[in-house]
């Protein structure tokens, strides 16, 4: 079956010739539960729209230094490579992945690593970022490989495979060496459904939920071992994560309400927790500027503030549109990406991106 590579459509360019209204600013709206005052945390810099795409999309990717902008197709079957600064698609991969979900870069290798669900082969494939084609595999324990996590500290790589995409009951975390490919070992999760992880840089432990049974891992990276293990409490489906690794605090977002519980990374005690947009499939920590980013299929990306380790407060509820809820938060640019995902409110795909305001 032959795919369709869709058009481009991008408004910052219509905008300058005059045939397309300047991108809207975003409005800030604080939740009627929380006493904070709006707060111009995200700015609407910019929107291209992608006709053509149906389904979801999963993850981003960044190459900074040669202006590359990944994103995973996930229910399209390509690998789209866009323009960092303009937001212009360059290329529709098609034909090299088909279910695609995480990427990582490594530009030491010029490679391209990425989990890709589609077919019964048991592997991850390796992309050259220049030809895009496809110059290895990573050979796992179970089809259905899905979430990944970088650990830089190690260098290496953390990848989910097995679970409900591959109709398997048990889920594997695989630890791979992304240079050289080699297969260092696995932990087995009794159940079909494992998401996000976080890790620490400066110690010892890998932080993952696990989703279907309604807990948290934490492994030790040395050992390849789970050392503890703690029930979310406050609601199901704990699923999206991030890390602050300095203050010690986890961030996790739940599905079954949707909300944000805030757990201190030593015990797993609970600190606090809010109303988060639902489906979200993505969470940020802003180190810079102490808040946190949920990105939820909901329409809004939920803004919380980081006042200190134990005090946390609701800042905004930025409009984005139904179905935005992954992105990348890329730091050095001051920018969040979202992509918008058609398969859900029917609106059109498409990425924003917001300039990331200082507090």
């Amino acid at each position: 079956m032959t795919r369709r590579i869709p058009a481009i459509l991008s408004c910052t360019v219509l905008f300058a010739a005059g045939l397309c209204a300047a991108p809207a600013q975003a409005q800030f709206t604080p939740a009627a539960s929380t006493s904070a005052k709006p707060v111009e945390s995200l700015r609407l810099a910019g929107r291209t729209e992608l006709p053509g795409y149906t389904g979801d999309f999963d993850h981003f990717e960044v190459d900074l230094k040669g202006n590359r902008l990944w994103l995973a197709a996930e229910d399209h079957s390509t690998l789209d490579v866009f323009d960092l600064k303009t937001g212009k698609l360059f290329k529709s991969h098609q034909g090299i992945v088909d279910t695609p979900h995480g990427i990582l870069y490594l530009p030491e290798k010029n490679r391209l690593i990425v989990t890709d669900s589609g077919g019964k082969a048991q592997i991850s494939k390796v992309i050259d970022a220049t030809t895009y084609k496809v110059t290895g595999t990573i050979k796992l324990p179970a089809p259905g490989a899905d979430a990944m996590a970088y650990d830089p500290s190690r260098k290496r790589l953390y990848i989910v495979n097995g679970g409900r995409d591959a109709k398997m009951k048990e889920t594997y975390l695989s630890e791979i060496d992304p240079v050289t490919l080699k297969h260092y070992g696995d932990i087995k999760f009794d159940t079909d459904k494992v998401e996000a992880m976080a890790i620490e840089q400066k110690g010892n432990r890998l932080y993952i939920n696990v989703t279907g049974k309604g807990y948290m891992a934490v492994i030790d990276k040395d050992k390849r071992a789970v050392i503890a293990t703690w029930p979310i409490k406050e609601a199901e489906t704990n699923a999206p994560l991030a890390f602050d690794e300095v203050n010690k605090r986890l961030f996790v977002i739940t599905r079954k309400p949707g909300k944000l519980i805030i757990l201190n990374a030593e015990t797993g005690a609970t600190i606090a927790s809010f109303k988060a947009p639902e489906r979200c499939d993505q969470v940020f920590f802003d180190e810079v500027n102490r808040r946190v980013y949920a990105l939820g299929g909901e329409g809004y990306i939920g803004v919380f503030l980081q006042k200190d380790k134990d005090h946390y407060e609701e800042l905004a509820r930025v409009p984005t549109a139904s179905g935005a809820k992954t992105g990348i938060l890329i730091p050095e640019l001051k920018r969040l990406y979202v992509a918008v995902s058609p398969g859900e409110g029917k609106t059109g795909a498409a990425i924003l991106w917001f300039d990331v305001a200082a507090k």
